[in-house]
């Protein structure tokens, strides 16, 4: 076989592929999708030199076997699957050679929920509205709309010509820590937090929450103290994002998450701000979840502090980033300065951080269309 490809094996337990969602569509009632772990997925792509938004495998607990068809440059991020390439473990955050005739394979999950693998040249799968993710429930998306299976061959692109591609490493000191049982999530107040009762917002923030078995990409539900509501759970069905906590007549919060649908009905008492997405995304049945309030400004300094865990691995993936987003990167000192311009539907955001004993300014500006 001389076109790059590889052939799944082996299925795993849920394995699709994805990129950072499907934007543009939702007034359609078609979901973001994407990845449930966007940075993992983001840090995969940088590693081995492919655009952030290229197409991985998102992995869920047990991945799948995977025989390499050509020498690709790969690497595995998010949750410890027990991957093992050849029959020896692959380290995460890595990018790694990989021969011709390699075997990937899954012993399961050993820290985490979803892993993603990414090769250099993206997964090359149709793009469906601007996106290559799967979107299962609708059956479209992906690879034929549908998890893999065995059987599979996936033909994959060429590698980015303006990008490195060796085998590198994350630096110890920025890869994402052990992800563990318990997780502390930063939450933003709102939209209709005044729909519940004082004692019940001081509830959600003072209390431990279980993750529950209900948990998969549309959403987490959380199992706890009852949150109680003013009069009804019910509200005019209005937009959801990911990261909306609704809190049905059940009390029980619930978190969306990627595949979850555009609009809504029940109250939603916060949100969880993105940065935090992925310990969600990495939670599984029986963790434990602590919701700490923050405000917008200190979402948004999480958010440029791990942009630049991104800026560090390669600078020069940000110097063409999409229309929707663009980053102006430079090793200059400035302060935290939001403004609006007027009579646009443009935002720009400025930001410092340090890293490495560097300092950073980020700006970001973003234009809806």
């Amino acid at each position: 076989m001389n076109e790059k490809s590889i052939t799944i094996l082996e299925p795993g337990l849920l394995s699709s592929i994805q990129d950072m969602g499907r934007y543009g569509f939702q007034r359609y009632g078609v979901p973001v999708s994407g990845a449930m772990d966007n940075f993992a997925l983001r840090a995969a792509n940088v590693l081995v030199g492919n655009k952030m938004n290229a197409a991985c495998i998102e992995m869920t607990v047990i991945g799948p076997s995977i025989k390499f068809n050509y020498p690709s440059l790969i690497s595995i991020t998010g949750g410890d699957l027990s991957i093992k390439l050849d029959g020896q473990k692959v380290d995460r955050w890595s990018a790694i050679q990989v021969e011709t005739g390699s075997i990937l394979t899954s012993d399961g999950i050993q820290d985490g929920m979803r892993a993603y693998l990414a090769i250099s040249g993206g997964i090359n799968v149709p793009i469906i509205m601007g996106s290559r993710s799967t979107y299962i429930p609708a059956g479209f998306g992906g690879y034929k709309g549908r998890p893999l299976m065995a059987g599979d061959t996936l033909l994959v692109g060429e590698p980015n010509p303006t990008t490195k591609h060796e085998e590198r490493t994350l630096p110890e000191d920025l890869e994402p820590v052990h992800y563990g049982h318990s997780h502390i999530i930063r939450v933003v107040l709102g939209p209709q937090n005044t729909n519940f009762t004082s004692p019940a917002v001081n509830t959600f923030f003072d209390s431990r929450y279980i993750v529950s078995n209900n948990c998969d990409r549309t959403g987490y539900r959380l199992n706890g103290p009852i949150l109680q509501h003013k009069t009804s759970a019910d509200i005019i069905s209005d937009g959801t994002q990911i990261g909306s906590i609704q809190v049905p007549a059940d009390g029980n919060p619930i978190i969306l998450m990627s595949d979850r649908g555009p609009t809504g009905g029940y109250a939603k008492i916060g949100t969880v701000i993105s940065t935090d997405l992925g310990l969600i995304a990495q939670s599984r049945p029986d963790d434990n979840i602590v919701f700490r309030q923050v405000s917008v400004e200190e979402a948004e300094a999480a958010f440029f502090e791990q942009e630049s865990i991104l800026y560090s691995m390669d600078p020069t993936l940000f110097k063409n980033a999409s229309n929707k987003v663009k980053f102006a990167l430079s090793e200059t000192s400035s302060s935290l300065s939001p403004f609006l311009h007027e009579g646009s539907k443009k935002v720009q955001r400025n930001a410092t951080v340090k890293i490495k004993g560097k300092t950073f300014t980020f700006g970001i500006s973003i234009e809806s269309n």
